[in-house]
Parts: structure tokens; C-alpha cells; sequence
């Protein structure tokens, strides 16, 4: 298998997708932020001074996937359709279990606009919370599935917190 973002030469080169079909494509990927169990509390109760995190968390998310092409310098800007950033309070491990879900038609997939919802919406709660919690940790940034285009479909069977997510 060969690297599809480098020419023969071995320099950095954009895909060129002008001769694929427009298809229906789907990506959908997860992270874990791990924090004390009082940071938690805070988020459940809304109790950090710079307000609902996981509300701001999931306005980055979905920014961050619009911003994907301009952040991840060989990436395709893309017209996407959809883009949606859910959480999980979790009590054991103790944190916030990010999924997100990115949808376009086009010519190519939205892995890294799912990858860098989840990263950034991980990193906000990090921002927001930080001032209570400097230990925390962000981990498992994952592809949880993806749907379309010519490699088809991709399951991950048990996502990388060992928890069934999809």
C-alpha cells in the first residue's frame, strides 16, 4: 500500500478527487477526556465560572470541522451537510466521552472533519475546566466508523476505551 498524499517523488502532494463520483459519505469518530470526579460534578451541575461546558464544547466541534481543510494542510475544503457532537458523562473511567458525526455528498470522506470535531471539542473541555483540573488527560481519539467512497465500510468493533460505542 502506498501513501496517497505524496507524489513519485516523495513530496507532499493534494489528492486529486476531480475523477471520483460524488457519493453520500460518512464519518464518525470518538475521544475521552479523563478528569477528577469533582471536575465532573462541576460540568454536571454547571458550576465552572466560564459557563456550560459542553455546550461550548460542542459549538467548537462543529467549527473545528468546518476549519478542518484550513487546519490539516493536505485536507479537501468540503461543503459538509452535517456535522453533530455528542458527550457521555462517564463515572468509571471518570470524564466526558466525546462522539461526533460528520456527513457530506462528495468526492471524498470526512474522517479528519470527525477526527478534528472530536479532537478540539476535547481540548475546549479542557480550556474550560483547566482552572479547577490542570491533570486532566486527553486520549482515544479514534475513527469510530465510516460509511462511503471506495474503501466502503469501516467499523471499529470495540472502540479504544474497550466500551461498544456504536
Amino acid at each position: 500500500m502506498s501513501l496517497t498524499h505524496t507524489d513519485p517523488q516523495g513530496r507532499a502532494s493534494m489528492v486529486d478527487v476531480s475523477e471520483k463520483d460524488a457519493t453520500v459519505r460518512e464519518a464518525r469518530a470518538g475521544a475521552f477526556i479523563r478528569m477528577q470526579p469533582a471536575t465532573l460534578a462541576l460540568i454536571r451541575e454547571n458550576g465552572l465560572k466560564k459557563g456550560d461546558v459542553l455546550a461550548v464544547a460542542r459549538i467548537a466541534g462543529i467549527q473545528a470541522a468546518k476549519k478542518s481543510s484550513d487546519l490539516i494542510p493536505l485536507c479537501h475544503p468540503l461543503a459538509l451537510s452535517k456535522v453533530a457532537v455528542e458527550f457521555e458523562l462517564q463515572d468509571d473511567p471518570c470524564g466526558v466521552a466525546i462522539e461526533t458525526w460528520c456527513k457530506l455528498t462528495g468526492q471524498t470522506g470526512v474522517e479528519m472533519e470527525a477526527l478534528t470535531a472530536a479532537s478540539v471539542a476535547a481540548l475546549t473541555i479542557y480550556d474550560m475546566c483547566k482552572a479547577v483540573d490542570m491533570g486532566m488527560v486527553i486520549e482515544n481519539i479514534c475513527l469510530l466508523e465510516k460509511a462511503g467512497g471506495r474503501r466502503g465500510h469501516y467499523v471499529r468493533g470495540r472502540d479504544a476505551i474497550g466500551e461498544d460505542r456504536i
